[in-house]
């Protein structure tokens, strides 16, 4: 079964991010097209490319981040043993103000290797709805479907669609199995026109396999010519090394197919990706850590579950996840050779420097990026050091008493012997009595 989506991403965030994306995809795909070339496969793979390019930067202070957690991870974890076992809420915020010295004395954060995840997340997100819905953002192969539109509805613009015109559309695609998620329901169409539903029905033609499109010229005898015209060049442009892109790899059989070739590749390139990934990672020196476990784990079951959305998905899905894992396979091995020759003194001189600059900006001099954290240690150190006397002061004092009690009782006697135990059984009496 096949799954629609609203021909545009909205929202705060996706939404512009998505028109920039789709621009780039359309300028792409009209460059390929100005030579002959109008291909979604090739445009994806491009796409790809240029997104990577784009995104290069982050990943190289990605990379950096966690090629300088490597240096720090000693001093971290020598931390983490001083408190092992601490569960109160001082040893919690002392070994969270030692924690924060040794990053703030490499220049760094403890949210900074994160943060870059976070900046590429949304960009991930609105990319993947790109390529889900690429006749709403490539006006090439939209040209193709708003034909088919055109001719079924029979106008000759989008602007004079008029209310349940997409009507004969929505029934066929519910007679063949296509799920009209995202797209209202025949009755809930009243005041849809235009290009609004001229979007609506690109969506349901963006998703139909060729034997779809025969069946709709059959359905639809009058715009027969116009439908297999447009279904022909539409094939072209789904077609990728043999596969169809509008169609998923398993397609409801078990019978192996070319297609079935996308998900083992993206499966295989992503694995390959993160275990090359991982090995600029700092490495864990205690095997029972959960987070290094959880690592583990994940680095085996994301490159499974790629293989399971790449056969159920359009195979045009798959097709950007082997690129993108081939690039990202690609780009690792650069960034790994460059971060090889990183000298890390002086990349660790810079982020030192920018945090200054930073500071610096908060009205703080400088130098105090680090004597903040080094006096606010020294604090929590000295209250400690105070509360380690006040306890051995005690226990001292005590000590003495004990003493004192003893030499009391023992001073006339040969300590140990019967008469000094009668001696301290009778002081004893004797001072019980007196009080």
């Amino acid at each position: 079964m096949d799954y629609l989506v609203l021909t545009k991403v909205h929202g705060a965030i996706l939404g512009p991010i998505s028109q920039i994306l789709g621009w780039i995809l359309n300028v792409l795909v009209t460059f390929t097209n100005s030579f002959g070339v109008l291909n979604i496969g090739l445009s994806i793979i491009l796409f790809t490319l240029v997104v990577k390019l784009l995104m290069f930067p982050m990943t190289i202070k990605q990379q950096k981040a966690s090629k300088l957690m490597a240096v720090m991870q000693p001093e971290l974890q020598a931390i983490q043993a001083k408190y092992k076992g601490k569960t109160d809420n001082d040893s919690m915020m002392k070994m969270n103000v030692e924690t924060k010295a040794v990053y703030e004395k490499y220049g760094t954060s403890m949210t900074g290797g994160c943060l870059q995840l976070v900046i590429q997340m949304p960009i991930l997100f609105a990319l993947y709805r790109v390529i889900y819905c690429i006749p709403a953002y490539v006006m090439p192969v939209k040209e193709h479907f708003l034909n088919v539109v055109y001719a079924l509805t029979g106008t000759s613009s989008a602007s004079v669609l008029s209310e349940g015109a997409a009507a004969n559309l929505l029934q066929f695609a519910t007679d063949h199995n296509i799920a009209l998620t995202g797209i209202n329901p025949i009755g809930d169409l009243t005041g849809v026109t235009g290009e609004a539903l001229a979007n609506k029905m690109v969506d349901i033609l963006y998703k139909l396999n060729p034997a779809q499109w025969n069946d709709l010229a059959q359905a639809f005898p009058n715009a027969a010519d116009v439908i297999s015209t447009n279904a022909s060049t539409i094939e072209k442009m789904n077609t990728f090394l043999g596969i169809n892109l509008a169609s998923n790899p398993f397609n409801g059989s078990f019978v192996p197919s070319l297609a079935w070739l996308i998900p083992i590749l993206a499966g295989l390139t992503q694995y390959a990706s993160t275990k090359l990934m991982m090995a600029t990672q700092p490495k864990k020196n205690n095997e029972e850590d959960m987070s290094s476990q959880m690592m583990q784990s994940m680095n085996v079951t994301m490159p499974l579950m790629s293989v399971f959305f790449c056969f159920t998905f359009p195979a045009a899905i798959g097709i950007y996840w082997v690129a993108s894992s081939t690039f990202q396979l690609l780009q690792q091995l650069v960034v790994n050779s460059y971060l090889d020759k990183v000298d890390m003194d002086e990349l660790i001189r810079k982020n030192v420097e920018k945090a200054n600059k930073k500071r610096a900006k908060k009205g703080l001099p400088p130098q105090k990026v680090n004597q903040n954290a080094t006096a606010s240690l020294k604090h929590m150190q000295a209250v400690q050091e105070k509360e380690e006397a006040e306890r051995a002061e005690k226990l001292e004092k005590s000590k003495k008493q004990v003493e004192a009690s003893n030499n009391y009782y023992n001073k006339d006697a040969k300590p140990g012997s019967l008469a000094s135990k009668a001696n301290m059984v009778a002081r004893y009496n004797e001072k019980h009595n007196n009080k």
